[in-house]
């Protein structure tokens, strides 16, 4: 039975999330944590934080670590990451000729989809944002910090988490 509820809940995740990993972010941990209950928000949030630093995309990363973690199998992570990949690639087999083909009279539905991701991905990081992931003020500072330097310095993610880990293993 958990393999269906898994198969049917990232089928879902994957038809309905635009976007890429971030965005699925917030989609997933409404399902699986709240409505779900296969992970509780310390396991979620530990699973993204190890989606972001293993290879591949984040969102298959994300499927695939719950789909084992709610299921405590291989066959739960394969069946979660097949799921949550298997609408796109229906999709891009049955509308790929039209969107080509039409593609300059979408641009500016484009534009505005690109607004819309932004705005789910502003919304996973605010829903990481709880008291469980800010356990006293050392986290607030790592986390200010990491921010600052993303966004007034520029530097890149990989650099950041890395920085990020080494601090965090010397502060705890």
């Amino acid at each position: 039975m958990i393999y269906l509820q898994l198969f049917a809940t990232f089928f879902k995740i994957g038809l309905f999330n635009f976007g890429g990993g971030y965005a699925m972010i917030s989609f997933l941990q409404n399902e699986v944590v709240y409505k779900q209950a296969w992970l509780s928000t310390a396991q979620f949030t530990d699973i993204v934080a190890i989606s972001q630093v293993t290879p591949g995309p984040v969102g298959i990363n994300l499927a695939t670590y719950t789909g084992y973690t709610a299921s405590g199998s291989m066959l739960g992570a394969l069946i979660a990451t097949v799921a949550v990949c298997l609408p796109s690639f229906i999709l891009l087999i049955l509308a790929g000729k039209f969107l080509f083909a039409t593609r300059t009279a979408y641009a500016p539905a484009w534009r505005i989809l690109r607004l819309v991701v932004v705005g789910l991905i502003a919304s996973a990081a605010l829903t990481l944002c709880t008291p469980e992931n800010f356990v006293d003020y050392k986290s607030v500072l790592l986390c200010a910090a990491a921010f600052l330097a993303v966004w007034k310095y520029k530097r890149g993610p990989i650099e950041v988490l890395v920085l990020s880990a080494v601090f965090g293993l010397l502060l705890y």
